[in-house]
Formats: structure tokens, sequence, C-alpha cells
């Protein structure tokens, strides 16, 4: 098969060659929790350093190109110019001219030229790492598999030499592996055949790690079948090609640890460029992939009682041999979806904010899906996720809820398969307490659940997280759960699936999800359904919020690292949003008595939140209602405008928008309502966007007046709602950071603003709920795309100048007031 990987390359470098942001590390094929390659220190030459796991810790995978005109070899990725001899007769070391990176959000792009002194002639080369995000299509996104694409253009013959080592399937040297070479054979002339290394542990352990790295597993690195192949020890491999342009077909079978006598496996690929012109040069490409197959993902506590879940893919296809040749045959139509996808996003995150943001959004998305296991049946995908880095924890909710706006905007229907195992768990009675589970888990893979009900304790945080989300998804699903990009269905060009283990409602022929239409149901009825079925979970938790949330007892909130605090300001909000939230789920099916109870609370209780949590001045949100003097960014206002609860309630009803072509309201809207308010008054906005303009730092807006540390994840919802001017400022600043940070690991969320923009002793990388960084796109999603439109009146005026030390002494006791809650 010849693939028409050029020009889809072509469509995918018009947004990454637009990418302006200098972030440390980049992905490089990022896939779930265990397949997670990066570029590290990613704005010096790639040659530099090895590329690594998302912990920091180094992965053995080296890219090299020979040129025989030259008598040369050049180090393209990682290090492997310190295994060849600096003076050799039969060739010279040479490095190429690296010209960057470029990246979106499914693809980055190294690029390289390498010159002949002899005539001029050159080639180019751009090595380009697809990890495709494809929202039309949950079978493919459940694929552990990465794309690399080696394209080159010149006039002069090249040869690129690609190798990986054991590092790749375990994070302890110690370990013995095996490996063998196989062959997969195409059922049509339409297909290409491949051949493909298959490394594992020789003694595996299913559901352990090693250094946060999966201690079971088999890691597939294919290519196509005419390329050339050979694995041996490390040294000699790699000069062998060094010396010869080539690779042997040499296959040693001496099974070992996997630094003794360094076993690599590689694949080498011939490039007849010469006889090209430099008005006319020659072009070529070839495409590997990397897959790591686990078949169990994970274990899971289900309804059903502990379970070895499989993974997604498992219900399409009988081996991984025929997933593979499916993936590997399938890049044109991947490619096309993702450049759908990273295109509109591109668009979008422009128009919301700036180039700036279109880079942060992409760099994020990756990031966010790297953290997720895809799991389930086609018509009942699960998906789960690792807290990364910060402890390991499964499904941890308050890691969901950051993250949740990227899904909100990228596919709705993905965030029902993440909050389902949460429902699930929780509606089979294997969970004590009468408020949310923090986490399904305390560390990934092992889903084993809280029998005890002695997970960390965040009561008031997780059932307000989980309420907000509930409402979020059952508004999207009940306007228009399809995502905004969708241009085409990209059926023409596809690959059938074939047969399955399992018959599906839900995917089309070529793996393309369904709309509720074709699926003979409605986003209302399903979003009603849904709804429904864990009602229980939703009133007992709205019964906690009732009880515990305007004054919250001592407590952690999802800033777990800033330690206990009583009557948190920020986090009492989000306890009464989510008591707001509920009137809206009880009016959706149908239960108007608890709707008007709820809805009686919340206001009532906003009411006094309001006395209790804003300064004296009514400049600024206090950290606590008894911490006189203090600040806090108040992230959690984020939701009261997603909810749609700041629209004021006898609006008409709303318009288009250039996200949604239906007409959405809030849900339990009616025609009726004769009252003006919002829930959240108007002021509180304009008190807390004012604020934000004068205490932002160099690298962002701190949490509170604590310290000068931030979450960028909070920054984003906190900048949402905020005029246009302080949104730009602060989008600007994080923007510095990204270009500026001392950090050194993938993305972190945790960082200092002021200083060099470092870790604040904890380092948190890789982090999922980047997917906060969306915030901005998922809130003009909202509402019919009138969400932000209710906020245009903080655009009427200038942020007021506020003396914020004045500001904070002003608010210190003189006495005891009548209104402080610690008298309650």
């Amino acid at each position: 098969m010849k693939f028409s990987i050029l020009s889809v390359l072509g469509a995918l470098a018009v947004v990454a060659n637009a990418s302006v942001l200098t972030p440390p590390v980049l992905p490089l094929a990022v896939r779930n929790p265990y397949l997670s390659t990066w570029l590290a220190d990613a704005r010096k030459n790639p040659w530099d350093h090895w590329p690594m796991f998302w912990t920091g810790s180094t992965f053995g995978f080296a890219i090299m190109a020979a040129v025989p005109d030259t008598n040369s070899v050049y180090p393209l990725l990682g290090r492997p110019q310190d295994f060849l001899r600096e003076k050799d007769g039969s060739y010279a070391v040479q490095f190429p001219k690296y010209n960057g990176a470029t990246f979106d959000a499914s693809t980055t792009n190294l690029t390289y030229t390498i010159s002949s002194p002899k005539n001029g002639d050159e080639v180019k080369i751009n090595l380009s790492f697809l990890s495709p995000i494809t929202p039309t299509s949950t079978f493919r996104q459940a694929l552990p598999a990465s794309y690399m694409t080696v394209h080159v253009e010149g006039t002069l013959n090249v040869s690129v030499f690609v190798d990986i080592n054991g590092e790749w399937v375990s994070g302890d040297h110690n370990n013995e592996i095996t490996w063998e070479l196989g062959k997969a054979e195409a059922s049509t002339s339409s297909e290409s055949d491949v051949k493909f290394w298959k490394i594992a542990r020789r003694f595996p352990q299913h559901f352990t790690e090693h250094a946060d790295q999966a201690e079971w597993g088999t890691l597939y690195f294919t290519g196509p079948a005419d390329v050339d192949h050979q694995t041996g020890e490390a040294v000699s491999l790699r000069r062998y090609f060094a010396k010869h342009g080539v690779l042997n077909n040499h296959h040693d079978h001496s099974y070992r640890k996997m630094f003794d006598n360094e076993p690599l496996f590689a694949f080498a690929k011939h490039f007849k460029l010469g006889g090209g012109t430099k008005s006319s040069p020659k072009k070529d490409s070839t495409l590997f992939t990397f897959a790591l197959i686990q078949d169990p993902v994970v274990q899971y506590a289900s309804a059903r009682g502990l379970t070895q879940m499989r993974p997604l893919w498992s219900s399409y296809f009988f081996t991984p041999e025929e997933m593979l040749l499916y993936h590997y045959n399938d890049f044109d139509t991947a490619a096309a979806l993702a450049s759908d996808y990273s295109e509109q996003l591109a668009k979008d995150a422009f128009a919301s904010g700036s180039q700036d943001y279109q880079d942060i959004a992409a760099l994020s998305a990756r990031q966010v899906l790297g953290a997720t296991q895809w799991s389930g049946t086609p018509d009942n995908p699960i998906l789960f996720l690792k807290e990364i880095s910060s402890n390991g924890n499964f499904q941890t909710v308050d890691v969901i809820f950051p993250a949740f706006p990227f899904f909100l905007y990228t596919n709705p229907q993905w965030l029902s398969y993440l909050l389902e195992p949460l429902l699930e768990h929780q509606l089979s009675g294997q969970y004590p307490n009468n408020y949310s589970m923090h986490d399904l888990g305390y560390h990934f893979p092992n889903a084993t659940g809280h029998g005890d009900g002695n997970d960390e304790y965040m009561p008031v945080e997780e059932c307000g997280n989980m309420l907000i989300m509930g409402l979020a998804l059952a508004n999207a699903m009940r306007d228009n759960p399809r995502p905004a990009f969708i241009r085409a269905a990209h059926t023409t060009a596809a690959l059938p699936l074939g047969p399955r283990t399992v018959e599906t409602r839900s995917v089309d022929d070529y793996g393309m999800d369904l709309r509720w239409e074709d699926m003979g149901t409605t986003g209302s009825k399903a979003a009603e359904k849904w709804t429904m079925r864990s009602y229980p979970l939703w009133t007992k938790w709205t019964g906690y919020l009732v009880r515990e949330s305007l004054i919250p007892a001592n407590q952690l909130c999802t800033d777990d690292f800033a330690g206990w605090l009583a009557n948190q300001t920020n986090l009492a909000l989000k306890g009464i949003v989510g008591i707001r939230a509920m009137s809206d789920m009880a009016n959706l099916v149908g239960d108007t008595a608890d709707a008007a109870k709820y809805r009686r609370i919340a206001d009532d209780y906003i009411a006094k939140w309001q006395d209790y949590g804003i300064s004296r001045d009514q400049t600024h949100a206090k950290l606590s209602y008894t911490w006189q003097g203090s600040w806090t960014t108040l992230y959690n206002l984020y939701a009261d405008a997603l909810l749609c609860f700041h629209i004021p309630e006898n609006k008409p009803p709303l318009g288009t928008s250039r996200f949604w072509s239906s007409k959405q309201s809030p849900i339990g809207d009616d025609s009726e309502a004769t009252s003006k308010s919002t829930f959240i008054p108007e002021r509180v906005y304009k008190m807390q966007s004012d604020w934000y303009h004068n205490v932002l730092q160099k690298y962002g807006l701190p949490l509170d007046q604590r310290n000068l540390q931030t979450k960028s994840d909070w920054e984003f919802f906190a900048a949402a709602v905020t005029s246009k001017k302080t949104r730009t400022e602060i989008l600007q600043n994080v923007a510095r950071w990204v270009n500026e940070t001392s950090t050194d690991l993938p993305l972190t969320d945790l960082y200092q603003t002021e200083g060099t923009g470092g870790f604040p002793g904890v380092s948190f990388k890789a982090r999922p709920v980047v997917g906060g960084h969306f915030a901005f796109l998922a809130l003009e999603r909202a509402c019919g795309g009138k969400a932000m439109e209710a906020l245009r009146y903080l655009d009427e005026s200038e942020p007021a100048v506020i003396n914020v030390q004045a500001a904070l002494e002003a608010d210190m006791p003189d006495g005891l007031d009548s209104d402080d809650p610690s008298e309650l």
C-alpha cells in the first residue's frame, strides 16, 4: 500500500507550524499512563538528551541518519553518539541542523536539515509523532498505539535508523526481558504487510508498577515489511549501522536483563533521493508504530465484584496482531480525524484567547488522555484514569473535576465514561460513607475501592464536584453531545472493522461513533435516563452538602498540598453550587418537589455565603470565613457560569452560536419565570475580576495570600469568568511561564509565579488536570453558546485599581463581628 502520508503531514503542518510557545518538554508517543514517551529539554537539540518517561526517567529510544554522500552518521534523537567511535575511518559523526519543534493537539514534529559540503545537496528530515485524538471515533481513541512517520525530502540518499530498548516494558533494570520478531500480512492488496519487534518482561507481574511503569504488558514496535531489522548489543548494533548504513537482519535470541549487554531492537529504512534537483527534490516517507498491549488493563471493584478488566480494543479484534495491523493501515483515517480536531481546536482557542492560548490548549490535550486507559465494551465503554505523579490514586474525583472542561469541549460522552466506574461502584453499595468517595483505589491500576470508608477525606469537595459535573454532562447530552468540530465522516477511505468479538449498536462498520438519532433515541432522553439511574447518589450527596457545605468543617479541599482548613470560602461555594445543580437535575427527571426544595436552600445559602466569605470592604473573597486579611482565587465561581446560573432567568430562549446548531437553555428553565436575579450576583464576578488584576504576578495568579504558588488549571477556571482585559493578562503571564519556566518535566500544574517559575517543592508533572486549560472553550459552548455573552458586562469598565495591602488591613478584626460563622 502506498500511504498518502505526504498530504496528511502537510495538512497537519498547517496547524503544527503555527506553534510559538517553547515548553520545556513535548509529548512524543503519549497514549496512556504506561505508553508515555516525551522529548526531554525540548528547547535544546533532541540529541542532547534521551527521551523520557513521564516521571523523568530515561527511555532507550534513538534515531540516526546515515548519508553515504558525506560518509557520516547524524544523531537525531537520544544520544546514540555516545556509543559511536568519534574517530573511525569508515564513518564520521556529525550533527544536523535542527530546525526546531512544532506541535498541535495530536502531533509533534521535529525537523532537521543535512547538507553535503561537496555540491550543496541536502535532505530535510521530519520526525512526525502522532498520538491521534479522535473524538468522533472512540474506537480509535481506545487503541493503545502511537504513530511515528519519517518524512524525507531532498537530493541526498539517506538511511534512517530507529531503535528502542527494554526500558519501555519495565521500570526495573534488573528484570529479564524476552523478544521476538513477528510479521503480519495484510488481507487486501490495498493494505501493507508489517513486521514488528515484540518485547516483554520474561516474568510479568499483573497490576504492579515499578517507578510508575507497568510490570506487565508487551511492547510492539512495528514498521513496514521491507525495512531492515536487527537486534543485538547496543554498541555493536549502533556502530554497525553507522559503518554500513543498513542493518543485517540478524536476530539475537539470547534473552537477558535489559542492561546486560544491553539488547536493542532496531529498524532501518533506506531512502533513494539522489537524482532529484533543488527545484524538484524527491520525497518519501515510512511509518512506524509503538503499541503497549496489556490484557487485562486494570482490576476494578465493579457491581459484580473485583473484575479484571479487558481493554476496549479486545471487543473489536481477536488478537493483538489483528489490532496492530488495522492500526497501522488506518493511519490516513486516524490522521485525518486528528487533523479535524487539531484544526478546529486551534481556531476556537485562537478566537477565545490568542495564539498563546491556542498553543497551551494544544500542548495540554495529549497530556489529559495520557492519564487514561480504555476498557468496557463498544456499547458501554469505561474510561479509567490515573492520578499521575501526585499519588497515583485511581479515578480521583478532584482530579477528574479540573480536567473535565477538556472532555466537555472534546466529547462530552467521554466524561460519562469517566464517571461511570465511580457511579457503578457506589450504586452497588461498596462504599459506606454518606458522601462521595475520593477515589476508587489507593493506587492505579488497582481499583479495589475503600470498603472501610477510609479514603482521603474531602467530603464537601467531592460531593460538589460530582454534582457539578453531573449537571454539566446532562446539559451537554440534552443539547448536542456531538463534538463541534465534525466536518466529514471520513468513512470513504476508512478501513472496515471486519469480524468483531461482540456486536454493537453505537459504532458503525468503520469505527465511527453513531449519533443519538442513529441509536433510536434523543439527547434529552439520554440525559434523563443517565441522571435518573444515579438519582439516589445525587440526593445522598446533596443531603450531605445541605448539612455541611455552608460552614465547612476542618477538612481538605482539592488543593490538599495546602493542608487542612475550616470555613473555606471557595470550598463552601462549590458545595452551594452543587446544591443548586441538584435543583436542575431534579427538574430534569420530573421531581419538582426536590427541585423547589434544593433551589430554596441554595438561594438561602448563597446569600449567607456572601456575608461570611466576602471582605468587609467588598473588594475580594477571603480564604476562610474567619481568616480576616486573607484572599483567595475563587475558581469555583466558574461552575456557576458553566451551569448557566449566571444568566437572568427571564431572558428569552438562547439562540445559536458558532459552537451549537441547536438552542439550549439551562435544564429546568421555566419560560414563565419572573425572577430577574442570577444565582451569584454579578458584583461578585466583577469584584473578583478586579482583584485578580491587582494581585497578578510575573507568571500568573497565585492561589491565595499564603505564598506565590499557583495551579494552572485553577488559573484558567478563574480567568474564564473575568473581564477580557484580566483574562488576557492572566493568559499572557501563563504563556510567559511556559516559555521561561525552569521546570524540566512534562507540563506541571503547580508552580511558583515569581523567580524562575519552578516547582514549589512538590513536583507535579504530566497530570491530567491540565484539562482545566480548556475552561474558556467549555464555557463558550455552554448555555447554547451564550455563557460568555452573559459575562460581557465585565468589559464595560476598566478593572478597578485596588491598594491590596490596604484592603487586607481594612479587613482585619476590630472586634467580634455578629455575622462571624464561628459564633454559629
